[in-house]
């Protein structure tokens, strides 16, 4: 299959090291035509030796980016049962992926049932390859069933097709099976994926804690919470060389201990979610549970740490932290709500609107949810460049469109941005240079 995309803006994000961004001027936008011989890209604005396109696609006043690579995505592993509607699935939760322009995602490890067993890994990558619209790379359960006692079997998880171990949002109580685990993933190279929260400081909790809970009168989440388990985790980082990703950092204390961290050498990445780069704990005023999230909603000064932290490289990348739930689950009082909300579908559109608002030159925004989480994950993704596979995002910036649950591709429908008019409709998605979405005829 020979493909032309034509006439579209190329955004080409550089690489970064591993403790900053590239400068702007490193990051590449040019007008030029791409050209895709058998799901790579074999050609920047000339054409290679005798090339004859089978389709071309017109992405004049279009971009056309790496496609986006989504470092935390739940995916509900379980075949749906007969007649159900409701429950999101994985036909359903790739369809909404590749709608939103994201080509590869990581799937935490609490599915139902927990990927602690390799045989559970391989049908997970059997059933992907199969509906072949995204590429999906597990994280196998750091202690069997994520019970925080016994590590996993990591070797075997990692020859089944895991690519690091994490807890998902489980903390491990027990500090000696963490150092233990970490001392093992060291030993073989295996990365570990934390969430630093500590389970007494958070218990029952379900906002930040401050002003804003206190007048709602909503039991509250300290920044402590996360500072504490943050350090602990440093430490052991320390003691055993582990190389460990953060995930979901909320606050700016915990973004100042990464930078310091980082400054120290130690072998660190951590990620944000664009609920938190955008929303602040004012926002749960009227007590709307779509605004229930973990880690909570902190105050504008900690959105202002996570934004200069995308900036200057503490933060690697940006995630949608992708968490499908049902009316049942959602549509509750806000302190009986089970937190979390749907992303998938809004990653670019949240990355052009961070963009525009803190004028960052496009391809550099890009960088966080393209090269930047592909280079945490250590592949080959997230490229515009001669030989990578055609994994591409063609979108329209300048197209703004108002959020619409609803009409949405997954089934999870739960997102506090429900109504909101954003920038950057996905016009076409390809997957090793297939058109796997397409919004309207290109």
């Amino acid at each position: 299959m020979k493909l032309q995309i034509k006439g579209g803006r190329l955004l080409i994000p550089a690489a970064s090291s591993a403790n900053s961004v590239a400068p702007p001027h490193a990051h590449l936008e040019r007008r030029a035509d791409l050209f895709i011989v058998d799901g790579l890209i074999a050609g920047i604005g000339s054409a290679p030796a005798e090339f004859h396109a089978d389709r071309v696609l017109d992405a004049d006043g279009l971009c056309v980016a790496p496609g986006l690579v989504d470092l935390s995505a739940r995916l509900h592993t379980r075949p749906p049962a007969p007649g159900d509607q409701s429950n999101a699935t994985l036909e359903s939760e790739l369809s909404a992926a590749v709608a939103g322009g994201v080509t590869t995602l990581v799937c935490p490890p609490d599915t139902d049932p927990v990927l602690d067993r390799p045989a559970l890994v391989e049908q997970l990558k059997s059933r992907v390859r199969q509906l072949h619209q995204a590429q999906v790379y597990p994280l196998g359960a750091l202690t069997q069933g994520l019970q925080g006692a016994v590590p996993s079997e990591m070797r075997q998880l990692t020859e089944a097709g895991c690519i690091g171990f994490s807890q998902a949002d489980v903390p491990v109580v027990d500090t000696q099976v963490l150092c233990r685990a970490l001392h093992y993933a060291a030993t073989y190279g295996y990365p570990v994926w934390l969430r630093a929260q500590d389970p007494f400081l958070s218990r029952g909790g379900v906002a930040a804690s401050g002003a804003v809970a206190s007048r709602l009168g909503l039991p509250g989440i300290p920044a402590a919470a996360e500072t504490i388990a943050l350090q602990t985790i440093l430490e052991l980082v320390r003691l055993t060389g582990a190389r460990v990703h953060l995930q979901h950092l909320s606050s700016a204390a915990s973004i100042a201990l990464v930078r310091a961290a980082k400054r120290e050498g130690l072998p660190l990445s951590c990620d944000v979610t664009f609920n938190h780069l955008h929303l602040i704990d004012a926002d749960i005023a009227y007590f709307d549970s779509q605004y229930r999230l973990d880690p909570p909603l902190r105050t504008q000064r900690d959105r202002d740490a996570i934004r200069a932290g995308l900036l200057d490289g503490t933060v690697d990348a940006m995630c949608s932290g992708h968490t499908p739930l049902t009316e049942e689950q959602k549509l509750r009082p806000f302190g009986t709500a089970v937190p979390g909300a749907s992303g998938l579908e809004l990653l670019l559109s949240m990355t052009v609107k961070w963009a525009q608002e803190a004028r960052v030159p496009l391809a550099q925004a890009l960088a966080c949810v393209t090269r930047a989480p592909a280079a945490v994950l250590g592949l080959a993704a997230g490229r515009l460049e001669l030989g990578a596979s055609a994994d591409l995002c063609v979108f329209d910036p300048e197209s703004y469109w108002t959020i619409d649950a609803d009409a949405w591709r997954s089934r999870g429908r739960n997102t506090p941005f429900h109504g909101y008019e954003v920038p950057g409709r996905v016009r076409a998605t390809l997957l090793g240079g297939r058109v796997v979405f397409e919004q309207a005829s290109l």
